[in-house]
């Protein structure tokens, strides 16, 4: 049996949660267990229950960095390199190593490189920029050291989007080692005979949204285009599935629009809960503004595909691969939200197109963006695919 360490240094992403991250944290693992890997977990954030799935799964809980000021708790990060490298000597021999990569993390690539081990590293996001753009970042320097080591170190390199793959090869040493895997789905949580979490009253039309509520993700762009939508067909309703910083200020946007009646705001739900809250939908958006860098894999896309739900999506970044304009979704220009508002009032109009896109939505990513096929990359890419299936 393969026996593989996956590492999560990163202590914004908690890995038993209920973000974005801690979902593709979760596939991964489960994917790996169902391609008959034993799987265990290295994190300093290992809180909570972990999923049914994941009750197999040792874990190894690393130290988290005390509350300090931002100097020093980067440096108690760094130090925390030397505890990841005893946890893994110590649980004895793996197969590959696995890491999400993290700002200060290097020891377990180095760990495996010098023994010998596969090792490969998963790149969500280009994490100095954002750190020094969106958070507080002293040590930039000893940031980049960090970021050189561990991309040197790993026999490869995951980018989930060509974006991330573009910031990767500014690092020399990352030559040769670069993979493009974007996201995925597990197709057993979307069957095709899901009954509806919160189905619309007779004659309503509903527009949803899944993910975190972050400015980033284009709120305010979605209520204004429903405002619109629904002033011109009131028979419609809002549903926004997801909690985060931006909620009270999207609420009381809400309110001063008079939309109270139509739009829903769930909260945080747990990711089974999910799939029955897409199938509520007549639609779903991913309204992106207009930015900059913009180096994502919503995960939210590929799951209101593989619910079979018609999508409308900014025409930005790999949204621009993956959603082909109406042959699998529609795509808006970025932060127009009267673009969205006829968007989805096309939808409403044309009940045969929103049948056809969230069918071929569907079939797009069960046919070519699932975990499994992503964990059967990783082993292939490792050099364990043969070994995996002899097992």
């Amino acid at each position: 049996m393969t026996r593989v360490a996956y590492v999560s240094a990163d202590l914004g992403v908690p890995v038993f949660g209920r973000k974005g991250c801690s979902i593709h944290a979760q596939e991964i693992i489960s994917a790996l267990l169902r391609q008959g890997a034993q799987v265990e977990l290295f994190t300093t954030s290992g809180e909570g229950e972990p999923p049914v799935g994941l009750k197999s799964v040792s874990l190894h809980r690393l130290p988290r960095p005390p509350k300090c000021d931002s100097a020093e708790r980067e440096q108690a990060a760094l130090a925390g390199n030397l505890r990841l490298r005893e946890e893994l000597e110590r649980a004895g021999a793996f197969d590959l190593i696995y890491e999400r990569y993290s700002l200060w993390s290097y020891a377990a690539m180095e760990f495996a490189h010098a023994n010998g081990v596969p090792s490969l590293l998963e790149v969500n996001a280009p994490l100095i920029e954002e750190q020094a753009e969106y958070r507080v970042l002293v040590d930039r320097a000893g940031a980049e050291r960090a970021a050189t080591r561990v991309f040197g170190a790993t026999t490869a390199l995951l980018a989930v989007s060509d974006e991330v793959a573009d910031y990767l090869k500014n690092f020399p040493v990352t030559q040769g080692k670069i993979h493009i895997v974007p996201n995925g789905v597990d197709p057993a949580r979307f069957p095709g005979n899901l009954s509806p979490a919160l189905p619309s009253a007779p004659g309503i039309f509903t527009v949803g949204f899944v993910g975190t509520l972050k400015a980033w993700h284009g709120l305010s762009i979605l209520i204004e285009a429903f405002a619109q939508f629904h002033a011109r067909l009131p028979s419609t309703r809002l549903l926004i599935v997801g909690d985060g910083p931006e909620r009270e200020k999207l609420e009381a946007d809400v309110a001063a629009r008079g939309l109270l009646n139509a739009v829903v705001f769930t909260g945080s739900v747990a990711p089974e809960n999910v799939p029955a809250l897409l199938v509520s939908m007549d639609v779903a958006v991913a309204p992106y503004p207009k930015l900059e860098k913009f180096y994502f894999s919503p995960l939210k896309v590929y799951e209101y595909m593989a619910a079979g739900v018609p999508v409308v999506a900014s025409r930005i970044g790999q949204l621009e691969k993956l959603i082909q304009p109406e042959t699998n979704g529609l795509l808006v220009r970025p932060g127009d939200a009267s673009a969205l508002a006829a968007a989805l009032e096309r939808l409403l109009t044309e009940p045969q197109l929103r049948a056809r896109l969230g069918g071929a939505g569907r079939a797009t990513v069960l046919r070519d963006y699932t975990w499994d096929s992503n964990a059967l990359q990783i082993l292939r890419l490792a050099g364990l695919e043969q070994k995996n299936v002899a097992a």
